[in-house]
């Protein structure tokens, strides 16, 4: 009876796990208006006043006469009735979707159904993407081991840390160390992380105790150089001035490892010896454990600069706290400037302004005050001048830059990325842009949950601020300003979610391109090729300006492969490409009323 206990928990199906219900329909003859994905089900069915509007536990689907509007339950900030007979319904992104109805009550209604699927789930398996990995699981059965890596971390994530620091050039043998000790450490870190090479795992138990939910300074970028790019959360001082050896330590060690790192570099290339072993008369990593060793070796390191995102006002609030920011004299050789970057509560208030303006009725005359008075631009102005501080410091003056806020998972990873992405062309391909967001904001911990309301009982709306979004609103203003200078456009910078299935294999296909398929195979839904071409081919230096992917869409159509020469440069491609999203909806919508052709996108 045990054995088949366990032989009968080893065979539970999806179907079991996420059952699937059917759907509730008002009129008899309706029917679901759009492919459902794995593991969805359609909930309701109903008609508004000119249009058809269906919910499925995971999407919003309305269906107008020249439109259709797909929008994910996460996506949904809150819902309203509005004279009387209109749904409002307000995103996280700053859409705003309205659905008029013909009577008060049916408007209640909706707004009910919309109300008790929107709000943050109670436990985390309720969330969509449970069910979907479930059903995918079965249904790709055969390719269940390459799937499963879109679920627990894969070797791929490690394999990236270690290409990252070979790619940038890290000598590990002299100057630095991965280390290991971050598996029982920080949790909201990575496993393996960059130090100074004399700097012990003991040293960073001590560091971290100081430090804001023990992160303590980690390397994250290397320049040319040898100038390196390190952040944290902020020291805790508190009003009673406490110090840490350790801490200060570690934050001088990274300004001396810069110049050991530089010095080596600069001695293979005379051909004096190959590295720290070859040091003669001495051992090279006995000799940097001690400071006046390492002054012998003529090393000078440069001033390092700590950037603190918050302004000197909010730092020293921040000891009441237990927080505060570093005293020049316990650092010397070292910079501290503060940025004065508004927090969250002061961005979510930006935000919901700028949304609020989007939504009225546009007034020429009064927009460009309007604008100004939410203050989203200065925001966006402040977040580029600290990374152009960064990036100067860092490439001029050839100087190590260390960054943190407050807790270092909101303004230190827009500043960190934003930088990287400056400094280095390889973060404006489509393959380093996934590196960048992966790297700087979910292994460093971004609390995207909270900022985003998605997360387990996550209904504190204090913990809630597109800082995600206001970064990569950054990043199109740099992309829109230096076209030439990205493989990627608009078009590939924020994918509009239109919740179908060649929109989510464009979206596997950009930022999970090692990944099996996971979204229902259909002959007439052919997957969109995967862009760019092999990136030993592509260079990373500055792109010439050319209209080769004016036929991208037919391109995706007839899933042909695109030329390895080509580049997303030609800025027209955005209104391109939202054109013929428009023309897949109103295919995908026409479907499965019209028998679902193919071609037409209506097949499930």
């Amino acid at each position: 009876q045990e054995e088949e206990g366990q032989q009968s928990l080893e065979c539970i199906q999806a179907n079991q796990i996420f059952p699937k219900k059917s759907p509730v329909l008002e009129e008899e003859n309706m029917q679901v208006p759009f492919p459902e994905l794995h593991g969805e089900f359609t909930e309701y069915v109903g008609r508004a006043e000119d249009a058809i509007i269906a919910t499925s536990n995971y999407r919003l689907h309305i269906k107008f006469k020249e439109s259709v509007v797909n929008v994910p339950l996460q996506l949904i900030e809150c819902a309203e009735c509005r004279d009387m007979f209109q749904l409002h319904v307000t995103c996280k992104d700053c859409k705003v979707v309205r659905c008029q109805f013909s009577t008060f009550e049916q408007c209640q209604e909706w707004l009910k159904r919309l109300n008790t699927v929107v709000r943050p789930p109670s436990r985390l398996e309720d969330l969509f993407s449970f069910a979907f990995h479930a059903w995918c699981m079965d249904v790709y059965a055969g390719e269940k081991e390459q799937h499963g890596e879109l679920c627990r971390p894969g070797e791929h994530v490690t394999s990236w840390f270690k290409n990252e620091v070979e790619r940038m050039g890290f000598d590990t043998q002299n100057a630095w160390r991965i280390s290991d000790i971050n598996s029982k450490l920080c949790p909201s870190y990575p496993q393996q992380l960059l130090v100074p090479a004399w700097i012990t795992d003991k040293e960073l138990e001590n560091v971290a105790a100081f430090r804001s939910w023990k992160r303590f300074p980690a390397v994250v970028y290397r320049l040319t150089t040898g100038a390196v790019i390190a952040r944290c959360g902020q020291p805790e001082v508190s009003w009673w001035g406490w110090r840490n050896a350790d801490d200060e330590h570690l934050v001088q060690s990274i300004a001396k490892a810069c110049a050991v790192d530089s010095s080596s570099r600069k001695h293979l290339s005379n051909g004096s010896y190959t590295n720290g072993s070859d040091l003669p008369d001495t051992d090279f990593e006995s000799s940097i454990t001690n400071s006046s060793e390492v002054e012998t070796l003529a090393i000078q390191p440069h001033k390092l600069l700590i950037l603190d995102a918050r302004s000197y006002a909010a730092a020293v609030a921040n000891r009441a706290k237990g927080g505060g920011c570093e005293c020049p004299e316990y650092y010397p050789n070292c910079e501290v400037v503060f940025m004065g970057m508004a927090n969250i509560h002061s961005i979510r208030k930006s935000f919901q302004s700028l949304r609020f303006l989007c939504t009225q009725m546009p007034d020429p005359a009064n927009w460009l005050s309007a604008l100004e008075s939410t203050k989203w631009l200065q925001h966006l102005s402040l977040l580029l001048k600290a990374a152009l501080l960064v990036v100067n410091a860092v490439d001029r003056d050839h100087r190590p830059v260390l960054v943190h806020c407050s807790d270092g998972w909101d303004r230190t990873p827009q500043i960190v990325a934003l930088s990287k992405l400056l400094l280095d062309p390889y973060y404006r391909t489509i393959e380093g842009f996934q590196v960048l967001v992966e790297t700087e904001w979910l292994d460093f911990g971004h609390k995207f949950a909270d900022r985003c309301g998605h997360g387990e009982n996550s209904e504190d709306l204090n913990e809630r601020c597109p800082v995600f979004l206001q970064w990569l609103d950054c990043v199109h203003q740099l992309q829109r300003q230096f076209p030439c200078s990205f493989e990627f456009n608009e078009a590939f910078l924020v994918l509009h979610p239109v919740c179908h299935v060649r929109n989510l294999m464009l979206w596997t296909a950009v930022y999970l391109p090692s990944s099996s398929p996971t979204t229902p195979s259909d002959d007439s839904c052919a997957p969109y090729p995967v862009p760019g071409g092999n990136p030993e081919d592509t260079p990373l230096a500055r792109r010439t300006k050319t209209r080769s992917f004016d036929n991208l869409p037919s391109a995706c159509e007839l899933g042909s492969a695109l030329a390895p020469n080509r580049r997303s440069s030609d800025p027209s491609l955005n209104e391109k490409w939202q054109d013929h999203r428009r023309s897949l909806e109103l295919n995908m919508a026409v479907g499965p009323e019209g028998g679902g052709q193919p071609g037409s996108g209506g097949a499930a």
